[in-house]
């Protein structure tokens, strides 16, 4: 009867539990990224889920459900996955004839003006404008960029401003001599030109935004192409509310359908 107070074998417990992944439904992670940034994913819910299942795996982050609580708490992991899933792609001289436009306004307006290039992806459009004012015989000092990125990747590689062959497709060779210097088949940027644009890492639906200022001058091409109507006509509203004056209009991209 006593055998209940005997020394019993010490019970091991199993430590080595086995962590079930579940990168099943992308959809509420799709949703939360709408909701920040206006991007929506609709027609490419299989490769938002491939990249949000790569972008968890290298962080072993085991679930998608995981995800969503840890980017609501953790900024740096937000942008990280911010700058996973936007993609940078463009190259100098794009749409040229709006920049064209965009250099007889401010020559003809005889007064220093501030352009803003919202998105500037990896500083492609904000240098070009620079080099096209120059080119016309503008004065540096006559002119303030700022371009602004939601991924950081874009801003960190504009700030470097070194670009391969294929970015500079649409510069004459003596607009490349002038203003790059050739190192190991990739083209730097010239200092000078560097000098003249600012970056700054922003989200245009964030309440902060506006802290920007206003702006003579704004070009936003081929972003409004990622977002629903609803964010299309926000985006829109917000940047018309930056300029200095009514009269000016926003630079949009022709893909930019409204």
């Amino acid at each position: 009867m006593f055998d209940f107070f005997k020394n019993k074998e010490p019970v091991t417990e199993n430590t080595n539990s086995v962590v079930t992944q579940d990168y099943t439904d992308v959809g509420e992670i799709a949703n939360y990224f709408h909701n920040e940034t206006g991007i929506i994913f609709d027609s490419q819910m299989s490769v938002l889920k491939n990249k949000v299942t790569s972008f968890c795996k290298q962080r072993e982050i085991d679930s998608f459900s995981r995800l969503l609580n840890d980017i609501k708490h953790n900024m740096q992991l937000k942008q990280e996955l911010i700058d996973c899933l936007t993609t940078n792609e463009t190259f100098f001289y794009r749409e040229f004839k709006q920049i064209e436009k965009l250099v007889e306004l401010v020559k003809n307006s005889n007064t220093s003006v501030k352009i803003l290039c919202a998105p500037s992806s990896t500083g492609e459009e904000p240098y070009s404008i620079a080099i096209a004012l120059l080119e016309a015989g503008i004065n540096a000092s006559n002119f303030d960029i700022l371009g602004i990125d939601i991924n950081s990747d874009a801003i960190s590689k504009a700030k470097i401003a070194v670009y391969g062959e294929r970015h500079l497709r649409n510069l004459t060779p003596q607009i490349i001599s002038k203003y790059f210097s050739l190192d190991n088949s990739k083209y730097a940027l010239n200092q000078n030109i560097k000098s003249l644009v600012s970056f700054k890492i922003a989200n245009i639906f964030d309440d902060s935004f506006k802290s920007i200022g206003t702006f003579d001058y704004i070009f936003s091409r081929n972003m409004l192409i990622y977002f629903d109507k609803k964010h299309k006509l926000k985006a829109k509203n917000i940047l018309e509310s930056m300029r200095k004056t009514d009269e000016t209009d926003v630079f949009f991209g022709h893909a930019d359908l409204f």
